[in-house]
C-alpha cells in the first residue's frame, strides 16, 4: 500500500506482504530449476525473444543467468548460484534448490507465529551442526596419488552424470582428470583450451597435448615447422591505407600515385625488416597481414599466421612463454615464444594449427565434437563444470559422498542437535534438517522413483549406522556410495550449505520492500 510520506508511485510492502512476495519469488525459482537436479534431471530450452538463438541446458547457472527477473528475492538466489559457479564451478542448481527449500520451511514456521529472528538463530545452529557432520564424513586421499586420482575420476564421473555427457561419462571423466592433473595443482584453467567443432559424435572428442589455434597458416609458408621461435604481435600489417586519418591527397597524375604506393611499400618493408631482426621463424599477428608483407615473410622462410583472435593470441602467449609485442625497435627487450613443432592438422573438414612441445608443459587442448551446435555448447558447459570442480579439489583434497548421502548424514546430525536445543529454535533447526532431506527426495522424484519410500529407507540406513548409504538412481534402491564410486568435492558441498543458509537468512530478515519510482524523462 502506498504511504502518504512517499512521492507519487513509490510503494512500500510491509511485514507479511513483503515476506510473502520474497518467499513466492524464491520458491518459484527453486521449483523452476529443481527438475534439472541429479543424474536424471531434465533439460530446459532457453529461447531469446526476437532472435532464433536457442540454448538447451540443465546447468543451473546458465538457466538462471538467462532469465530476467523482477522479484528481489529471486535475484538473490540467482546471485548465489553465480557465486557458486565462480567459486567451485558446479552445484549451482543444488545451492538454489536448498535455499528455496529452507525458505519453504521458514514459511511454515512463520505461519506458526515463530519470529524470523528465532528461525535465523535456529538455522545458524543447524548450519554449524551440518558442517560438523560434513567435516566428519570427509575423506582425504591427497597424499596417496593412486587413490587421489580415483577420487578425482569419481568426482568427474558424478559431476558429468547429471549432464549431457552422462552416456560417455567414463571417457570424459578420464579426459578431464588428465587435463587437470597436467596443471600440476594450478587452478588456472586458461591453460586448457576447448575447441568446439560440430560434426562427428561426442565420443570423437579427444584431449591433445599442446595448443591448437583455430586459424590457417599463411600462403606459401611451410605447413610444418620445427624448433619454432615465435613472435606474437598485435600490429597493423596492411599496406594500402595511408595512415593519416581523414587525409585527402590530391595527385597530378598516376606517377605521383605510384610514388605514394612505393613510399607505403618501403615503410612496410622496413617494418618487416625490423620484425625479421628478432631472429624468428614464426610470426603470429592478431590483425590482418596483407599479401605484400606476407610474401616478404614467406621469402625469408618465416611462417605467418594472421588474425589470430584476441583470446587465441593471449592464450598462445601464455602457453608458449612469449609476450605480445606492438613495436619492434628493441628486439633485445621482446620475449619470444617457443615450441618444438608447429603443424597444420585437420579436424572434421577444418584445418587448424597445432603447437606441440610448448613452454607451458601443462597446456593442453580439448577438441569437442557433436551433432549440433547446441550439443557441443552444452558439452563445453558440462566439461567446464567438471574441470572447475577438479581443479578446486586438487587444492582442497577432501572428498565426500554424493547421491544424497552427505545430505542425509548432515540432516541426522542436525536432528540430534535440535533435540538438545531448548526453545523454539529447536523447531527451526529441525526444519533445516527437513530441508536437507528434500535434496535426496528431489533426486528420486526426478528419476521417477517413489521418493517417500526411498528417502525413508535411506534415513533408516543412516540411523542404523550405515554412513555410506545413498540413492542408486539407476537401480532405484538404497546402496553404498563407496561401492558405486559416487563422490563429490567437499568444498562444493560446504559452499552449497553455507551459501544457501546465508541467502535464506538474508531473505528471512526482510520486513519491508520499498520500491522507488523510475525517474521520468521530462517532455521538451
Amino acid at each position: 500500500m502506498s504511504a502518504p510520506i512517499f512521492a507519487q508511485e513509490a510503494t512500500q510492502e510491509r511485514a507479511e506482504n513483503a515476506r510473502l512476495s520474497s518467499f513466492v519469488g524464491a520458491l518459484a525459482l527453486g521449483d523452476l530449476v529443481k527438475t534439472t537436479l541429479g543424474p536424471k534431471g531434465m533439460n530446459k530450452i532457453l529461447q531469446s525473444v526476437g532472435s532464433n538463438d536457442i540454448v538447451v541446458t540443465n546447468d543451473g547457472a546458465t538457466i538462471l543467468k538467462s532469465i530476467h527477473l523482477d522479484n528481489p528475492a529471486a535475484k538473490i538466489l540467482v546471485n548465489i548460484s553465480k557465486v557458486q559457479d565462480d567459486e567451485v564451478g558446479d552445484g549451482t542448481t543444488s545451492v538454489c534448490v536448498l535455499a528455496a527449500e529452507l525458505l519453504r520451511e521458514a514459511e511454515k514456521l512463520i505461519e506458526m507465529r515463530i519470529h524470523p529472528q528465532t528461525i535465523v538463530e535456529g538455522y545458524r545452529i543447524a548450519t554449524a551442526a551440518a558442517l560438523r557432520a560434513l567435516d566428519a564424513s570427509a575423506k582425504d586421499n591427497g597424499k596417496v596419488p593412486e587413490a587421489f586420482r580415483q577420487d578425482l575420476f569419481n568426482i568427474a564421473k558424478t559431476t558429468l552424470s547429471s549432464k549431457v555427457l552422462s552416456a560417455d561419462k567414463d571417457y570424459f571423466a578420464n579426459l578431464a582428470v588428465d587435463a587437470v592433473l597436467r596443471l600440476k595443482g594450478s587452478t588456472n584453467l586458461e591453460n586448457i583450451q576447448i575447441i568446439k567443432k560440430v560434426g562427428g559424435k561426442l565420443e570423437d572428442s579427444y584431449l591433445d597435448e599442446g595448443f591448437i589455434l583455430d586459424k590457417r597458416i599463411g600462403t606459401n609458408c611451410p605447413k610444418r615447422l620445427e624448433g619454432a621461435r615465435i613472435l606474437i604481435a598485435n600490429t597493423s600489417m596492411d599496406t594500402d591505407k595511408i595512415k593519416v586519418f581523414g587525409a585527402r591527397v590530391k595527385v597530378q597524375g598516376t606517377g605521383q600515385l605510384a610514388e605514394l604506393e612505393r613510399a607505403e611499400r618501403e615503410k612496410m618493408k622496413a617494418k618487416v625488416d625490423r620484425i625479421k631482426a628478432h631472429g624468428i621463424n614464426c610470426f603470429i599477428n592478431r590483425q590482418l597481414i596483407y599479401n605484400y608483407p606476407e610474401s616478404i615473410l614467406a621469402e625469408a622462410g618465416i611462417m605467418s599466421i594472421e588474425h589470430a583472435d584476441f583470446e587465441g593470441v593471449e592464450r598462445l602467449a601464455l602457453v608458449t612463454g612469449g609476450e605480445i609485442a606492438s613495436t619492434f625497435d628493441r628486439p633485445d627487450l621482446v620475449k619470444l615464444g617457443a615450441c618444438d613443432t608447429i603443424e597444420e592438422i585437420i579436424i572434421g573438414e577444418d584445418r587448424l594449427i597445432k603447437f606441440s612441445g610448448v613452454a607451458a608443459g601443462e597446456a593442453c587442448t580439448v577438441v569437442l565434437r557433436g551433432a549440433t551446435t547446441q550439443m557441443v555448447d552444452e558439452a563445453e558447459r558440462s566439461l567446464h563444470d567438471a574441470l572447475s570442480v577438479l581443479s578446486q579439489t586438487v587444492k582442497e583434497t577432501r572428498v565426500t559422498l554424493g547421491g544424497g548421502c552427505a545430505e542425509m548424514a548432515m540432516s541426522k546430525e542436525v536432528d540430534e542437535e535440535a533435540r538438545k536445543t531448548p526453545g523454539k529454535k529447536a523447531i527451526a533447526a529441525e526444519a533445516f534438517g527437513h530441508a536437507l532431506r528434500q535434496l535426496p527426495t528431489i533426486l528420486a522424484n526426478n528419476a521417477g522413483l517413489d521418493s517417500s519410500d526411498l528417502v525413508a529407507r535411506l534415513r533408516a540406513a543412516h540411523q542404523g549406522g550405515d554412513s555410506s548409504a545413498g540413492l542408486d538412481l539407476n537401480a532405484g534402491k538404497v546402496a553404498s556410495m563407496i561401492d558405486l564410486g559416487v563422490t563429490e568435492s567437499y568444498k562444493l558441498k560446504r559452499a552449497v550449505v553455507n551459501s544457501a543458509a546465508e541467502a535464506a537468512e538474508l531473505i528471512l530478515r526482510v520486513d519491508d520492500v520499498l520500491r522507488a519510482t523510475p525517474r521520468k524523462r521530462e517532455a521538451h
